[in-house]
């Protein structure tokens, strides 16, 4: 299994009873699919003895039982593997989602969004075409072409040679062209990451883009992305376009083979008529897997091309976390936690830097709980900075950062930041209503908890006024209300939840 695999084996191993219903039914769908021709061979050398009204009715009902019962079976494979797969694609989306959650800020300030977001999506749709069809495909082809061939030898293991005298090529061909699918889909992909990522900007940013009057120039960016996009698809396509001809070209030569040396086997009474037109049906039946070959390829190489590019996040690990021995001590510790929690601040002997960049220098202070303090000073003076050193957005130096005298990583982090109203410089609001935006992080908040949060922001009038007062949508990012409005209501946010600090 390819390394950037390896990360499936255990949803694999979650769904393996799935999978292996799954082949049951490839099992059973194929190896009635196999009888058919075996049934076409019966029915010509028996037609050939005298046609007979009986006969006819036997062999029709017979050919109807075999497709239908085939039929069958291909519908349980199909809603069995099919299935799973998107079992398996919802399991790893929300894993993919709790473990964004978990990373810390500075992973989302060197990434763009609009490239998380085609990792989530796009990628992950070419994941579960590898977890679903290309592994239902690759099945039946195996075990299809295995049945088959079982019983082209016991028919004629001379023409069976010459039918599968071209095999070596597709091998080879095969190769050649995989390993160049799997590394055009990867620019693809790469090309897609960063469309989603333009788009994602512009809409975000609609505001400032039609302020400076740049919508001209935004769409002959994005339109070169797209361009760029298109050629590598087109490179894709073009290479596709050259395998399935490749692959259907291989099978023709093997047809005309068969035709040509069945045809002399039968004239010289080498071989009945019923087996040579068995025979063909073999090599019909199989132009499809053959063909299939080409796709599965396909979606084999985009499959791990994505996966790859999936994990890129998944081995990404959170920058801040709690530390092992506060991991140890486990949920017991937060009641004493909360207990003692004061609110004192205390930085001792502070330095801080941005990648070798000083910000911050031996800076001392100490904040009783309870007071208010302001701290000003010129821009990129580290007043920012400092304020996020307290709930752990950045991680400042051991013992450099205290609450109630003890190190604010010794803190559980969720414990800490719960007890932290944080107000963030640049204001975010969910596309929800005022009402759930206020009540964000206090779950259990009542219509009065948020009213009188709102008071307390000095917006509550200004809510009352709105046309659907608490319930009333602010749109993405807040866009619907001012710049003060918006401010505002992410204070009274932050007070909702009574924190310490």
């Amino acid at each position: 299994m390819r390394k950037s695999l390896r990360p499936l084996l255990p949803y694999l191993k979650k769904y393996r009873r799935s999978y292996i219903i799954g082949t049951i039914c490839v099992f059973c769908n194929n190896g009635i699919w196999i009888l058919f021709p075996q049934v076409i061979r019966r029915a010509v050398d028996d037609m050939h003895l005298g046609v007979t009204r009986h006969k006819l009715a036997t062999y029709a009902l017979l050919l109807l039982a075999v497709a239908a019962t085939k039929g069958i079976f291909q519908f349980l494979t199909r809603w069995v593997v099919i299935g799973v797969s998107r079992e398996i694609e919802f399991d790893l989306r929300n894993d993919l989602f709790k473990h964004l959650e978990g990373l810390s800020y500075s992973f989302y300030q060197r990434t763009r969004t609009g490239d998380i977001m085609a990792r989530a999506t796009n990628d992950l749709n070419a994941v579960r075409m590898l977890l679903g069809p290309a592994i239902m495909y690759s099945a039946n082809t195996i075990v299809f072409t295995a049945g088959a061939l079982a019983f082209m030898l016991s028919i004629s293991s001379k023409l069976t040679l010459y039918a599968f005298l071209p095999l070596p090529v597709v091998s080879i061909v095969v190769q050649y062209f995989g390993k160049r699918i799997h590394e055009r889909f990867e620019r693809i992909q790469a090309m897609f990451s960063d469309i989603s990522a333009r788009a994602q900007e512009n809409f975000s940013g609609a505001r400032v883009i039609r302020a400076y009057v740049q919508e001209d120039a935004e769409i002959a960016a994005f339109e070169k992305s797209n361009q760029e996009y298109i050629a590598r698809s087109l490179k894709l396509v073009r290479l596709m376009g050259m395998l399935w001809p490749t692959l259907e070209t291989m099978l023709g030569l093997a047809i005309v083979l068969v035709l040509w040396l069945g045809g002399r086997e039968v004239l010289y009474g080498h071989m009945s008529v019923g087996d040579f037109v068995a025979f063909n049906t073999y090599m019909v039946q199989l132009t499809w897997p053959i063909i299939a070959l080409g796709w599965v390829i396909n979606i084999f190489q985009r499959g791990t091309a994505s996966m790859a590019r999936i994990n890129e996040i998944l081995v990404e690990k959170p920058e801040i976390e709690d530390s092992v021995e506060v991991k140890a001590a486990g949920e017991g510790t937060r009641p004493a936690h909360a207990a003692q929690m004061r609110g004192e601040i205390e930085f001792r002997g502070l330095n801080f830097a941005y990648n070798g960049t000083p910000v911050l220098h031996n800076v001392n202070l100490r904040i009783p709980a309870g007071s208010s303090l302001a701290i000003v000073g010129p821009t990129g003076s580290g007043k920012t900075t400092l304020v996020s050193l307290i709930p752990r957005i950045y991680d400042a130096s051991p013992a450099t950062v205290l609450i109630d005298g003890k190190p604010v990583r010794d803190y559980p982090l969720d414990f800490l930041r719960s007890n932290i109203g944080f107000v963030p410089q640049e204001t975010f609001l969910f596309s929800e209503t005022v009402r759930e935006n206020i009540a964000f992080g206090k779950e259990d908040a009542s219509d009065q908890n948020v009213h009188s949060a709102a008071e307390a922001a000095n917006i509550a009038t200004e809510i009352e006024n709105f046309p659907e007062q608490y319930q009333t949508l602010v749109g993405e990012r807040g866009i619907t209300l001012s710049g003060g409005q918006k401010q505002r209501t992410a204070i009274a946010r932050a007070i909702i939840r009574n924190p310490r600090i």
